[in-house]
């Protein structure tokens, strides 16, 4: 009946590249050495300082782990975390130092803040945020989700050092979140954004939770950026928080492993890498063109014209030389 067998269906289309979409270092090494090394070029300014936002259960503290887990090679759990709850877990602005060996520190501080919420009488205030960019917010300050800290509160810091500011902002989100992000969460990380833009701060954003988020990367990290569904992700928070590609990364934090690996440090000291590159840069002046500098002398003569033609107006009935001589009757040659 019939005759010929039929044909097998196509196979479905592969989850991954054939080939990484960001190549990675090979090693951690040299990023390690890097950060050992690592001092501020700018005199006023004792550490790099990050702060780390996002909203509620991003992983912001588990980064902050995961970081001195990458640097010491030992897993870390300074930074308190908790996977079950609802709300913010971090209440407190705390500054993280991270040890380099038994008698200094790395010349990077992590500010972990409390989670946004879309509710306005819930997470941290946009406010807050802001004022901590600028330095205003003191170590140990705990949010009010019903109010901005103000200026006779004694968390208040009145006069800032450059040390004090934030000098680079890194929004923490879960990759697998990206599309699920309340709209009013998206619109505090869009207005965070600006503040920083405005300050001259840079940004970069860590996505977090990519072995959850596809089972690729889960039984191989080293399929982290041949995923493409978290290229995807990548490129679909790009477009929602307006920023570049080239400033997300991903990672995978040290959580239920109890030893430091290459595959997971690996793409977390290179984020880290990309913070102290950026902070860096935000530390020099921006100088001029050279043609802005032509441009506004050429424009200062322009708005003195008039008055060096009125001045040397006045001088022919005063008889000064201007550029000429005095004939007989007095008057003045040109």
């Amino acid at each position: 009946m019939g005759g010929g067998e039929s044909k097998p269906a196509p196979a479905p289309p592969s989850p991954l590249f054939s080939e990484p979409w960001r190549t990675l270092p090979m090693s951690t090494q040299e990023n390690l050495l890097l950060m050992k090394s690592y001092q501020p070029r700018n005199k006023e300014v004792k550490h790099l300082r990050i702060l780390l936002h996002g909203p509620v259960g991003a992983g912001k503290s588990s980064f902050i782990n995961s970081v001195e887990s990458a640097l010491r090679g030992i897993v870390s759990k300074r930074a308190l975390t908790d996977a079950n709850t609802g709300s913010s877990f971090t209440l407190k602005y705390k500054t993280y130092n991270i040890h380099k060996d038994d008698q200094s520190f790395y010349s990077i501080v992590f500010n972990d803040i409390m989670g946004l919420e879309k509710d306005d009488n819930k997470g941290v205030k946009v406010e807050d945020i802001k004022l901590a960019l600028r330095g205003h917010v003191r170590d140990g300050y705990k949010f009010n989700p019903c109010g901005p800290l103000t200026e006779d509160d004694p968390g208040y810091n009145s006069n800032p050092s450059l040390d004090d500011k934030v000098h680079v902002l890194v929004c923490v989100v879960p990759v697998n979140s990206v599309s699920l992000l309340d709209d009013k969460v998206v619109q505090k990380l869009r207005e965070v954004r600006l503040a920083a833009s405005d300050l001259g701060i840079p940004q970069l954003v860590i996505l977090t939770k990519v072995d959850q988020a596809c089972p690729e990367v889960e039984s191989n990290i080293q399929n982290m950026y041949k995923s493409k569904y978290l290229k995807g992700q990548v490129e679909q928070f790009s477009a929602r928080l307006g920023i570049s590609t080239n400033c997300i990364f991903l990672v995978k934090n040290y959580e239920s492993e109890t030893y430091t690996n290459d595959g997971i440090s690996g793409p977390i000291l290179t984020a880290l890498k990309q913070m102290v590159t950026e902070g860096e840069d935000s530390f020099i002046p921006t100088q001029p063109r050279e043609e802005n500098i032509v441009t506004s002398c050429f424009s200062s003569i322009l708005h003195y014209l008039p008055q060096i033609m009125h001045y040397c107006t006045l001088t022919q009935h005063v008889n000064v030389s201007c550029c000429g001589k005095e004939n007989n009757e007095g008057t003045q040659t040109w």
